[in-house]
Formats: C-alpha cells, sequence, structure tokens
C-alpha cells in the first residue's frame, strides 16, 4: 500500500486542483475556460476561482510541510507552526493596521499583507532572541515553550487592540483572525509561491538530517550534524514561509498538524517521501476545505479557518487519547 500511496496522493491532489474551480456552477459550457475574457463565467473562472484554488494548495501545501519540519525538528508530534506565536504574530502586525487606519500598497502588495507579514517576522525575531541570549543554546523543548509563550502574549496584545477599536475596525480585525481565502487575480498566488518552493526543497535536503532530529540531538550531532545552525535555519525558514502564507490569507491553523501524521499513515515515517506526500495532501485537504466553507452555507460564505480549526481541534483530541492509550 506504502508502494502506491504517494502516486494515488499525486493523483488525488491533481484532481482536487481540476475539479474544485467548477464546484458550485450549474451548466459548465464547454468554452468556459478559453472563452472569451468578457464573458461572465470565463471572468468567474480565471480571476476568482482558479486564482482562490491554487492559493489555497500553495498555502496548505506550504502549511503542511513546515508542520512536519517543526515536528521533527522538536521531536513532538503535536507540534505545529500555530503554537510558535507565527500567526498570532502577524495577527498582530494585521489589527495594529487596522486600528491605526492605514491605508498603504508597496509594488501592488496591500499594506494589510506587508504588516502581516512584518508581525511574523516579529514573532520570529523575538523567539529566535530567546534562543540567542541563553548561554549555549536552549533545547528544543524550551523553544518550543518560549514559542507558545510568544503566542500568548501576542494574542492578549491582539485582544486589547481589538477591544479599544471602534465597531468596523473590530469586525475587520475579526473577520482577518479567522483566516479566508479570497483573492482576485493571480497576484497572491506570484507571491506565495516562491515560499513553497524553497520549504520543499529545504525539506527534501535536509530530509536525512530530520530523520535523525527525530532519533535525537545527541545521535544527530554525533552523525556530523551541527544542530544548532540546521534548527536556527529551519525555523527562520519555516517561520518566514509560513509569514508569507498568513499575510496572503490570514491565520488558518492545524493544516500543519493534521497533514503529516495522516501521511505517516500513508507513507511511513521517511522525510523525504513524507515531505512529498504533505505537498500533495496538504494542498488538497485545503482546497477541498475551502470549497466546503464556500458552498455549504451559500450564499453566505464561512471563513476556511473556522473549518480548519473545527477538523483540527477534534483531530487534536484524538491524539492525545491515542497516546493515552
Amino acid at each position: 500500500m506504502r508502494r502506491i500511496a504517494l502516486p494515488l496522493l499525486f493523483v488525488f491532489s491533481l484532481a482536487t486542483l481540476a475539479i474544485a474551480p467548477f464546484v458550485g456552477i450549474i451548466n459548465i459550457p464547454f468554452g468556459a475556460l478559453f472563452g472569451d475574457a468578457a464573458d461572465g463565467l470565463s471572468r468567474i473562472l480565471w480571476e476568482l476561482r482558479i486564482p482562490r484554488v491554487l492559493l489555497g494548495w500553495i498555502t496548505g501545501s506550504t502549511l503542511a510541510i513546515c508542520g512536519l519540519i517543526f515536528q521533527a525538528l522538536f521531536r513532538n508530534p503535536l507540534a505545529s507552526p500555530d503554537m510558535l506565536g507565527v500567526s498570532t504574530g502577524a495577527a498582530f502586525g494585521a489589527v495594529l493596521y487596522i486600528r491605526l487606519g492605514l491605508a498603504f500598497s508597496i509594488l501592488g502588495i496591500s499594506g494589510l499583507s506587508l504588516s502581516a507579514f512584518l508581525g511574523a517576522l516579529l514573532a520570529t525575531f523575538a523567539i529566535y532572541l530567546v534562543d540567542t541570549l541563553k548561554r549555549g543554546g536552549v533545547s528544543e523543548g524550551t523553544l518550543l515553550l518560549a514559542g507558545i509563550a510568544i503566542s500568548f502574549l501576542f494574542g492578549s496584545v491582539n485582544m486589547i487592540i481589538q477591544y479599544s477599536g471602534g465597531y468596523t475596525d473590530t469586525f475587520r480585525m475579526m473577520r482577518w483572525s479567522m483566516g479566508g481565502i479570497q483573492t482576485v487575480g493571480f497576484s497572491s498566488v506570484y507571491a506565495t509561491l516562491p515560499a513553497l518552493i524553497i520549504i520543499i526543497l529545504l525539506a527534501v535536503v535536509t530530509s536525512h538530517e530530520l530523520n535523525l532530529f527525530v532519533c535525537g540531538e545527541e545521535i544527530a550531532a554525533s552523525r556530523g550534524v551541527s544542530v544548532a545552525a540546521l534548527r536556527r535555519i529551519l525555523f527562520i525558514a519555516v517561520s518566514v514561509a509560513v509569514g508569507v502564507n498568513v499575510s496572503a490569507c490570514g491565520p488558518i491553523g492545524f493544516v500543519g498538524l493534521m497533514a503529516p501524521h495522516i501521511c505517516r499513515k500513508l507513507v511511513g515515517t521517511e522525510h523525504r517521501r513524507l515531505a512529498i506526500a504533505s505537498l500533495f495532501f496538504g494542498g488538497a485537504f485545503l482546497v477541498i476545505c475551502d470549497t466546503a466553507a464556500r458552498i455549504l452555507w451559500a450564499p453566505a460564505e464561512v471563513p476556511v479557518g473556522v473549518l480548519t480549526s473545527c477538523a483540527g481541534s477534534i483531530f487534536f483530541l484524538g491524539l492525545l487519547f491515542k497516546k493515552k492509550d
């Protein structure tokens, strides 16, 4: 089964990409994909549906691979980018931008996305500072706890900022913090794709070291791995990749927790195969969740971050009960 699991995941992911843009459209004409740009259905497909599906796939894949790296790095199956302050740091940048009433863009990138990305970098710098100031470095457990503390700190500050805002600003802050894949055109796709390419290449190149990290830092060091340097490189790379995606879609939780666990059941624990499996499964999973969020309550739309958080919470409890047994 594990031999064919990877090809099956590839087919599943490709089929999801092909079908999702058309879900909810009735009586699709054959030439819709190649029709006149002025045609209504063609514009819906090329300006809304296809960019949204591609952005969802890129975001889900990136979060899944980042979760895989974090779980190996911290030797903790419950580690994920959501727990280490990056998402709440990005939310801090976004809610501060909204609260201050700013409105600007740089090189076609909205100030809201830039502020969210800077907030994610601020959270990453805060955690990295803990590791740097501690003489001799800190263990992966301490770094994980530092990330959780930073996450709670930014979460508290975000609530204070939201409480101090007016009704309109508070609604915008709350809506952004729920996470959602909403884009017009391919600009967000182009902005997030480089982060996915870099993080999947990094995961594949360092797959042997990640296998050793799971066995313990002492074993990794005895095999010639520069533990402290590689840990910092991976931590910063993952944090930046998550920051890029959160700045485009808002915080979308639990994808980085669930996808690697499910893929381990399908393809095993070798990190090269696991990274590729997480790429395919994570992207398809988030696209399916976003499609469900779009059509289940039509014409209203539920933020996809709400659905992934509900599914992730149940999955998280299942993991805890399984570990207890």
